[in-house]
């Protein structure tokens, strides 16, 4: 089994000298750059603690910030690396308070082995993995599902959006890969792995819209990433200027591309294992106490292997929410982990 490492972004929105460093640069209350973005939930440490007991086979930590560490991370923990921004980030694109440049530069980083996992530090691991989870015979673990882009709707909390507020990204996404590849040749050549059983029913929508000529979405899980230092290469090859455009921003922009491309890119190559798409599930803590009873439930019961817990929170009680989290990761993972002092 080829070596697998994990890698863990985190920004610590409570820090003074980054506000400081943020307000400098920021040009307006207009760019992405609301609370949610930023704010710490004080959980991190469960992130650990879910490695060390649920992923013990996992090669090598690599903990990418800023420059803030945890007051209570143990740095000299031999598989851990932290990394700052300015370690592995082009000087052009720094400093930077969107995550786009850091995600498309992860494969600088030194040492990182040629497969990896990317965790946004809202994604847990909440039960026992293995390796096949990720990777499989080399090749990452994903799920090929085609679907429409839509627009619209409600957020969260019941709150419709609003048409400043939309997710263009996957649009930009889509672009890059039907400039690079012909869909009908790529689902001939892999059809086994476009219409794979562990998809369930959801080949259905795949079959759908096999007849349109082009990619019109794919579907993102946004759990942890499986992808390769090879991908980042023929992607920064492959679409310099939307690259580039997506890195130089200071701040997330609407018209960037995001770091889905890599996946979706994997998938269009046919180098990719089809797994299934219930290793877990991606929540939101909003405004709504049953929603958020639901996510902290899908944690203490370990209904999923991984969760992803989004940030929604506009109007309730903080620290309510928080020790509501802090209680369910605690029931599941209560000793410290060697990450820990």
């Amino acid at each position: 089994m080829e070596k697998i490492d994990f890698v863990v972004t985190w920004v610590d929105g409570n820090d003074p000298a980054w506000q400081a460093e943020k307000r400098k640069y920021q040009p307006s209350d207009k760019v992405d750059a609301g609370v949610v973005r930023y704010r710490d939930w004080d959980v991190l440490q469960y992130w650990f603690r879910g490695v060390e007991k649920f992923a013990p086979w996992v090669n090598h930590i690599y903990f990418v910030t800023w420059g803030h560490i945890p007051a209570w991370l143990n740095t000299e923990n031999p598989k851990l690396t932290v990394v700052k921004h300015s370690d592995f980030i082009p000087e052009q694109y720094l400093p930077t308070f969107s995550c786009r440049p850091i995600e498309y530069n992860l494969h600088r980083i030194p040492g990182l082995s040629e497969n990896f996992v990317y965790f946004n530090d809202d994604m847990f691991l909440i039960a026992p993995t293995k390796e096949e989870d990720f990777f499989k015979k080399g090749l990452p673990c994903d799920v090929a599902m085609a679907c429409p882009l839509y627009f619209g709707g409600k957020d969260e909390n019941g709150v419709k959006w609003k048409i400043n507020q939309v997710h263009l990204a996957p649009i930009y996404d889509m672009f890059a890969l039907n400039n690079s590849f012909d869909k009908r040749e790529v689902m001939k050549k892999n059809w086994k792995k476009w219409f794979s059983p562990k998809y369930g029913s959801a080949v259905i929508r795949t079959l759908l819209l096999t007849p349109w000529k082009k990619f019109t979405g794919l579907i993102c899980y946004h759990l942890p990433y499986s992808l390769k230092k090879s991908t980042f290469d023929e992607v920064w090859k492959e679409n310099p200027d939307q690259v580039e455009r997506a890195c130089s921003h200071k701040f997330r922009d609407n018209t960037d591309i995001n770091s889905w491309l890599l996946s979706f890119w994997q998938i269009a190559k046919g180098e990719f294992t089809p797994r299934k798409p219930n290793l877990g599930m991606q929540f939101g803590l909003g405004d709504d106490n049953q929603r958020n009873e639901r996510i902290f439930s899908y944690i203490s019961n370990q209904k999923g292997k991984i969760i992803c817990v989004n940030d929604s929170v506009t109007t309730m009680e903080i620290d309510d929410i928080r020790a509501g989290l802090v209680r369910a990761f605690d029931s599941i993972l209560p000793e410290k982990s060697s990450f820990e002092k």
